[in-house]
C-alpha cells in the first residue's frame, strides 16, 4: 500500500488551507510540511494497525497483520487452519473424502455461510468440537457431511456389485 498518495492529499489540503490565511501562513505550512510527512506517516500507520487488529478479532482464528516493505504498509493475510486447508478434518466415510474436502459439492468452491443458533445448542456444539479437537467450522462441516451421507439415506445409495436385500423371509 503506497502511502505517499495519502501523504500528497494532506500536503494539499494543509496548503488549501493555509492559502485562506495569507502568505505568512502559506510560508508556514510549507516549512511544516517536511516535517510533518513522517508523523502523517506514522499516524496513517498506527490507523492500520489498530484496523488490523481489529479485523483480526473478528477473524478469529484467522489473522490479519501489518508489515513494513520498503517504508510502505503491507497487509498479510492469515486464514484459519480450518479454511486453509479441509485436509485436516476428520471425513465421515475415510474411502471417500471427497464429500468433506469439497463440502459435498462438485466445483470444490466454499462458501460463507450465517448461521443463527440458539446460546445453549451453540454452546453445546463448541464443547463437542473442543472435546475431538476440532474447531466449530471442522465440526459444523463434518456433522453436515455426516448427515448427507450415503450411509445415513440408503435409498440415495448407488450400490455397485452383488445382490443385497432387506425385509421378512417365510
Amino acid at each position: 500500500m503506497n502511502l505517499t498518495i495519502y501523504v500528497e492529499s494532506l500536503r494539499h489540503q494543509l496548503a488549501v488551507a493555509a492559502d485562506a490565511g495569507g502568505d505568512e501562513a502559506r510560508e508556514l505550512a510549507e516549512r511544516l510540511t517536511a516535517p510533518l510527512e513522517s508523523a502523517a506517516r506514522l499516524v496513517l500507520l498506527e490507523a492500520l494497525s489498530a484496523a488490523a487488529d481489529e479485523i483480526t478479532r473478528e477473524l478469529a482464528p484467522g489473522t490479519v497483520e501489518v508489515r513494513l516493505r520498503g517504508g510502505d504498509p503491507e497487509f498479510v493475510v492469515t486464514p484459519s487452519p480450518e479454511e486453509a486447508a479441509f485436509d485436516d478434518i476428520a471425513p465421515v466415510d475415510r474411502r471417500d473424502t471427497s464429500l468433506i474436502a469439497t463440502g459435498g459439492s462438485d466445483d470444490g468452491g466454499t462458501a460463507r455461510l450465517n448461521l443463527r443458533l440458539p446460546e445453549t445448542l451453540k454452546q453445546r456444539i463448541e464443547e463437542a468440537a473442543n472435546a475431538e479437537g476440532l474447531s466449530l467450522n471442522a465440526w459444523l462441516l463434518r456433522a453436515a457431511a455426516e448427515a448427507l451421507s450415503p450411509e445415513r439415506h440408503p435409498q440415495q445409495r448407488n450400490l455397485r456389485g452383488g445382490d443385497q436385500y432387506t425385509g421378512w423371509v417365510n
